[in-house]
């Protein structure tokens, strides 16, 4: 019989003004997959950074036992010598040095001094086999997908001796067949013995692989499932991560669709650095007063390229062709004519072009409409104030002030003052990019709220995401796209996960 390899008793960690962590108690039995859920701010990062040496011992109380032995871990190294090591949802990879660089990174082969690069290799090439990712060692990082990089990080993580693996929103950059492929590949590591811990919001990978599922609420354990025992469908999930039944993923809206408000027609976009290569080609698309119009996709298809080169031309080079606002032809040759033409941009890098994360809400909200808090180059702060509090009221988002940092939020809280800061410039289109990427179901519903708030005061939305039950969910229409192209248009009514997928299938059989 497995014994159990990790408990974590008692576990209590306070923030200044916060108890993010209440007495947390959880136990995963060596070689099982176990998922750990909850919504943000929840505190699965906060128990995880502890479990790692992240928050050092002495700054929690609690206490962490692991493989039988009480742990009293100072930094990251101590937890990686007995075999835990933590991905995070941000890899941390260097762009511009090589697979095996990166691999061993800290861990060298051979000393300080002098690394052996011919083990370095070696042993690269070796656990990029384990992790069935064919590509040389040499490979720079800046020069594969985000898919593989996942990988590497997988390897990097065999080359420490990992026991216990922790994953982080593994799949949360990832398209549905590179998600899959990431969660064959722990279950294969499952059956030779490895133990791992899940974190994800993608309930339907938690339901597949994971053995047990231990659910938390408010930094409280809420309950452990156990798969073939417990019901662990995602009604349940949802059930104990929200406190209550959610009868519906998305809100009811009856749609109000008027004219067109944004038409692009024949927009051919090249690369930022390789202005041989296309990335959009020929697109032409509009969108409707008090419409949520979809662009689906997989990874690569130029969905981002798409919406970044139409708000300003803040992506691309060589771009030509036509976009029109209330069928009237404009130029917007950067991002301030492109605000100045009510067009908002809602990025899906919150924290690396979103927000700043090191200013408070007051100062993120404010961002993209200065003018309308200041006079004579002077901003006045009593009025930033009343506008952050307004839409923190309006978006509900949890924080302690508007004078917090939005780097201190969770996921789902930094998305509503991303929101929010857009919706203060006064759009009347918003292009909404992979906008719940990496929150909880709760938050995204809160979302999706705002969303259809948005349209229904005329506001027109573009809506690009990877998940193709929210765009069904949302959606009035969705453009599929594929190599740099519009594929095809569907109606709710046309639209189904099978029309999708058919459309870029095709597309990979040369149709």
């Amino acid at each position: 019989m497995r014994g159990t390899l990790l408990r974590l008793e008692g576990i209590i960690k306070e923030f200044p003004g916060v108890r993010a962590l209440d007495n947390v108690d959880m136990d995963v039995i060596e070689g099982e997959i176990h998922a750990l859920v909850g919504e943000n701010g929840a505190g699965k990062s906060t128990l995880m950074n502890i479990l790692s040496g992240i928050y050092p011992h002495g700054s929690y109380e609690g206490e962490v036992i692991f493989d039988g032995e009480t742990c009293a871990f100072s930094t990251i190294r101590d937890s990686e010598r007995l075999g835990i090591v933590i991905i995070h949802q941000e890899l941390a990879l260097v762009p511009y040095m090589t697979i095996a660089e990166n691999m061993f990174l800290g861990n060298e082969r051979g000393t300080a001094f002098n690394i052996d690069w011919d083990e370095t290799r070696r042993k690269s090439d070796e656990f990029l086999g384990v992790v069935g990712l064919h590509e040389s060692s040499q490979t720079l990082i800046k020069d594969i997908g985000v898919g593989k990089q996942q990988l590497v990080e997988i390897a990097k993580a065999l080359a420490k001796n990992v026991r216990l693996l922790i994953l982080d929103e593994p799949t949360a950059s990832l398209n549905e067949n590179e998600s899959q492929k990431l969660l064959e590949l722990l279950l294969r590591f499952k059956e030779k013995g490895m133990t791992s811990i899940l974190i994800s919001h993608k309930l339907s990978e938690v339901s597949q692989v994971a053995d047990r599922i231990t659910i938390i609420r408010d930094g409280r354990t809420i309950e452990t499932l156990t798969k073939g025992t417990d019901d662990i469908s995602e009604g349940r999930i949802i059930k104990g991560m929200v406190g209550r039944e959610m009868n519906s993923r998305f809100p009811a809206r009856t749609p109000k669709i008027g004219e067109i408000t944004l038409e692009v027609k024949d927009w051919t976009v090249r690369h930022q650095l390789y202005e041989e290569r296309l990335v959009c080609e020929d697109v032409s698309f509009n969108i409707r007063k008090g419409e949520v119009v979809g662009i689906s996709g997989l990874m690569g298809a130029g969905r981002t390229e798409l919406a970044m080169s139409i708000f300003g031309r803040s992506y691309g080079r060589g771009i030509k062709g036509s976009i029109f606002i209330n069928g009237r032809e404009v130029r917007l040759k950067n991002t301030r004519d492109a605000i100045k033409n009510r067009i908002a941009y809602v990025t899906e890098d919150r924290k690396g072009n979103g927000l700043i994360l090191s200013n408070s809400l007051r100062v993120n909200i404010t961002l993209s409409n200065m003018t309308k808090v200041s006079s004579h180059r002077r901003i006045d702060t009593d009025l930033e104030r009343t506008v952050a509090e307004e839409y923190r009221r309006m978006l509900q988002v949890k924080c302690s002030s508007i004078e917090q940092d939005v780097g201190n939020l969770s996921g789902g809280n930094q998305q509503k003052v991303l929101l929010s800061k857009w919706m203060f410039a006064e759009p009347e289109i918003l292009i909404l990019d992979e906008p719940t990427r990496g929150i909880d179901v709760g938050a995204k519903y809160e979302i999706y709220k705002i969303i259809n708030d948005l349209v229904s005061s005329g506001k027109s939305v573009l809506f690009i995401s990877s998940e193709m039950p929210e765009l069904l969910g949302m959606c009035d229409r969705i453009y599929v796209m594929g190599e740099g192209r519009i594929l095809t248009e569907l109606s709710r009514e046309e639209a189904t996960q099978e029309a999708i997928m058919a459309s870029i299938l095709k597309l990979g059989k040369g149709g």
